[in-house]
């Protein structure tokens, strides 16, 4: 995990903790539980033993979780079944360009790098079409989108609204190489694990109305009733390897009896390097184990990490519990730019985190 991992972990904690907490304090039985999800479908990107860390990193931190770990590798037959099921509503249509021919084809979209898929084989004629199927020519499967739009309010950037067909376009849901994509795999599994308040960074905005949609069709073709025996516990029994990690809260509804509009956002800025670059995997000088062999104290990150949220005032240390009892997303609400991680503002908190120490 890096530091962005973090803030966005302690984010989802907190939602989740200091609603479980309300409610307890309510006598109220839906309290939630926060979920561990290891995203790991892009099998050929896995590092051996990332779960491990991501797990040991979590503990370290004071950030626990709810059940056993879900691991999207387990999950492969539901994904396969929510294709079928989108198929079946005629959404789906295989796809033969090359990554080459959709960039030459395609212009990024609001300065932000995202390629918008420019229709070509939605194009194709239904005898071309089967014609390439029996070659055996590689294909992926691509979601077609509609000409509408949809919306849903977010807690910190507030209501969104996303024209499907214009502003993202027919999406890749199976990849050429048979991988399942991460947009419908966290659907699948949002559903099937009855996932209900979601908090992540806001560069996935635009995948949120593209997610909605697709949820949408999955519940219009019955899936919900198919996938109805992983709702629940039976939902948190799969242990595997290895990948990301995915924080997420539920309130232990089934799939079927949470329509869309009980669903909660979130979207967190994001954090950024010094440069104003945005934090990757590569950059190791923010990785939780580099942080950790340098001495940083779980307290001082979790601080640091609690002032990007502007849940405190100033960087100080501190445990996630303390946070809970003024947990708000109020300092976010007036201040969502995105947040700058300054490693040396980082680092000088070890001496303050020892003087707690001692």
């Amino acid at each position: 995990m890096h530091i962005g991992n973090v803030y966005a972990a302690l984010a989802a904690w907190l939602s989740a903790r200091a609603g479980r907490g309300a409610a307890d304090r309510a006598g109220s039985s839906d309290s939630g539980r926060l979920l561990l999800r290891i995203e790991d479908i892009d099998a050929p990107r896995v590092k051996p033993d990332a779960d491990r860390w991501i797990m040991d990193d979590l503990h370290w931190l004071g950030l626990d979780w709810d059940g056993d770990p879900v691991y999207q590798s387990d999950r492969g037959d539901l994904y396969e079944r929510a294709l079928d099921v989108l198929r079946d509503r005629d959404v789906l249509y295989p796809c033969f360009c090359s990554r080459a021919e959709i960039r030459a084809a395609s212009a990024p979209q609001e300065g932000d790098g995202y390629v918008i898929y420019p229709g070509t084989c939605a194009r194709l004629g239904s005898a071309e079409r089967e014609a390439r199927l029996r070659d055996g020519r590689r294909h992926s499967w691509r979601a077609r989108l509609p000409e509408s739009s949809v919306g849903f309010d977010d807690l910190i950037f507030g209501p969104q609204r996303f024209d499907l067909a214009r502003q993202i376009g027919d999406t890749v849901l199976r990849r050429s190489d048979g991988l399942f994509s991460y947009q419908l795999a966290v659907v699948v599994d949002d559903l099937t694990m009855g996932v209900n308040d979601v908090v992540r960074g806001r560069d996935l905005l635009r995948s949120t109305a593209l997610q909605l949609w697709i949820r949408e069709q999955l519940v219009a073709g019955g899936f919900s009733d198919m996938a109805g025996g992983m709702n629940g516990d039976a939902a948190v029994d799969g242990v595997h390897n290895s990948g990301d990690i995915h924080l997420t809260h539920d309130t232990m509804k089934t799939a079927a009896a949470m329509p869309a509009d009980d669903l909660r956002f979130t979207h967190l800025p994001l954090i950024d390097d010094p440069r104003g670059k945005r934090l990757a995997k590569r950059d190791r000088a923010l990785d939780l184990g580099v942080l950790r062999e340098e001495g940083l104290r779980p307290e001082t990150i979790v601080g640091y990490c609690a002032w990007l949220l502007r849940l405190i005032p100033e960087p100080r240390p501190i445990r996630p519990q303390e946070l809970l009892a003024s947990f708000s997303w109020q300092g976010l609400e007036r201040d969502h730019a995105d947040r700058l991680c300054d490693l040396a503002q980082l680092t000088a908190g070890r001496a303050a985190a020892s003087a707690v120490d001692m």
